[in-house]
């Protein structure tokens, strides 16, 4: 490689320097296979697994998952209806992708792990947490789901507004899976992300085409009545690992009091508040998050 093409290489982000599908590989969890990121596979290191929110995938942790790799065991998954993943053979619920999670640690020879979890990934991180205590290690919920979807049971305007948001932004999402335009227009990559960021046009062309993979998935509609039809707020005080609560302040999707009331709720819990930041902490602050995270994973 000439020396022009290797400070070009340099300066591409570490995200786009990897060969990421060497990563990848089916696993078999409740009879259908799971789309699984296994990075540094060490049994011996401690293991982080990341899971994503609704409509999202594997790639929405682009860029934290190789700087943590270093010195941990990095597990990132397509939840079931999501992603690579087909739908689960038993239909969607919260209880049933926690016990998910938990088999696929069987399978890989995990007993405990820290669960990193993003909107739904949280709701889904809350619920492991209580029901299978002695398998998590610690619990970090970025901009966790499971608080103000209570009340799209009893708002049905509300929650009819919510669903065709995310239908458009998702919808946005399927467009931009299949075209390079997302990368090429400014203006498109702005409408595809203004609910979940707070600033679209910081983020690159590339990066938020890795993120329409998980858009136009059939476990959307699914995933969205099993959060609303689920209570979690009363039983949140039965997790006892420590847990990290990391949440934007320009947040349009989730509100910034539910950061709030996870802390109350949760007994040994803490928040951090990322000023000028959405609902994706971890592609907009991926710096400041991965330091967090490592800091918290450390302590």
């Amino acid at each position: 490689m000439s020396a022009a093409g290797a400070a070009a290489e340099a300066e591409r982000p570490q995200w786009m320097q990897i060969d990421w599908r060497s990563h990848l590989r089916w696993v078999q969890v409740q009879e259908r296979p799971l789309n699984v990121l296994d990075m540094n596979g060490d049994p011996s290191r401690p293991a982080v697994v990341f899971l994503h929110g609704l409509a999202g995938c594997w790639q929405n942790w682009l860029e934290n998952l190789a700087p943590l790799a270093a010195d941990h065991r990095v597990i990132a998954i397509d939840l079931p209806g999501f992603g690579e993943s087909p739908m689960p053979a038993r239909g969607i619920s919260v209880s049933g992708y926690a016990r998910t999670v938990v088999e696929l640690l069987n399978e890989l020879g995990i007993e405990r792990a820290t669960i990193v979890g993003n909107s739904m990934g949280g709701f889904v991180g809350c619920e492991m947490a209580i029901r299978y205590p002695k398998r998590i290690e610690r619990l970090v919920l970025v901009a966790g789901a499971g608080l103000s979807l209570r009340h799209m049971r009893h708002e049905r305007k509300r929650g009819l507004r919510a669903r065709i948001e995310n239908l458009l932004f998702f919808g946005l999402g399927r467009l931009a899976r299949h075209t390079d335009l997302v990368v090429r227009s400014r203006r498109l990559r702005r409408a595809l992300l203004l609910l979940i960021v707070a600033h679209p046009d910081r983020l690159s062309g590339p990066l938020i085409a890795e993120q329409a993979h998980g858009a136009g998935k059939p476990g959307f509609d699914d995933a969205l009545d099993a959060m609303i039809a689920y209570p979690i707020r009363d039983r949140l005080g039965e997790i006892a690992c420590p847990t990290l609560i990391v949440w934007g302040e320009e947040d349009r999707l989730v509100p910034i009091r539910d950061a709030s009331e996870f802390e109350w709720l949760i007994l040994d819990a803490r928040k951090i508040v990322y000023r000028d930041t959405g609902h994706m902490v971890m592609l907009e602050r991926p710096d400041r998050f991965n330091a967090d995270l490592r800091a918290f994973l450390e302590e």
